[in-house]
């Protein structure tokens, strides 16, 4: 019975995580498209059902200790599910916060072509779902690649720092348009990093590891 509790709410953690995953999608594909449509669709329908799957796990979770209470591996499960849905809400309002961002923008000439935050998303986006895996699975290989490529987003967004920077020294014009972009990456690096935590908790969860100071320092 415990077990089939468990493979329920590692079924709705998945679905929770396709929810972000599409909302991530969305904000971007209507940032480069121009499509308010989309990014409006973000804010009213998709952040309202994620919120729900956000509080149905939460409780589902609460419910699993009190009635099975838990013990060892299947304890530890639950507690992490329950800090993955966490995770999962915050990165579903950084996508809410990449469409507002985005409905800003997209009624404005652009500032510049959009090279480096695309890619940032498309590398959060992986490492959002490659996360997931790997605590499905159970594969801990999976998680230390995730948590390795958090590097090539914080270079990315290292990068638009400095191109944005230059370009509101040269034109105060574009200054609003500028402090959206650099909104929205930072949203994205925040996304990167909630996905590598989850990563380095797979790790502790099936190796003992603790990598999250290891990776801190390695990052200094």
């Amino acid at each position: 019975m415990l077990n089939e509790r468990i493979t329920t709410l590692k079924k709705n953690l998945i679905e929770f995580a396709g929810i972000i995953e599409s909302m991530l999608n969305k904000s971007m594909k209507g940032l480069q498209k121009k499509d308010k449509t989309l990014l409006q669709e973000v804010m009213e329908k998709d952040e309202p059902r994620a919120n729900h799957l956000e509080v149905e796990i939460d409780d589902l979770s609460t419910t699993t200790i009190a009635q099975f209470q838990p013990r060892a591996k299947d304890l530890r499960t639950v507690l992490m599910i329950l800090k993955m849905n966490n995770d999962l809400e915050r990165m579903g309002d950084h996508a809410v916060n990449i469409a507002e961002s985005g409905i800003f923008l997209v009624e404005r000439p652009q500032v510049k072509e959009l090279i480096d935050i695309p890619k940032m998303s498309e590398a959060a986006a992986q490492m959002l779902k490659d996360s997931i895996d790997s605590f499905i699975n159970e594969n801990p290989s999976l998680a230390q690649t995730v948590c390795e490529r958090d590097n090539i987003v914080d270079e990315l967004r290292e990068k638009t720092i400095k191109e944005l920077s230059a370009v509101m020294a040269s034109d105060p014009a574009a200054i609003d348009r500028s402090l959206h972009l650099l909104r929205i990456s930072g949203n994205l690096e925040r996304i990167a990093d909630l996905s590598t935590n989850i990563c380095e908790d797979v790790l502790f969860m099936v190796s003992g590891r603790v990598v999250k100071h290891h990776l801190e320092e390695e990052n200094k």
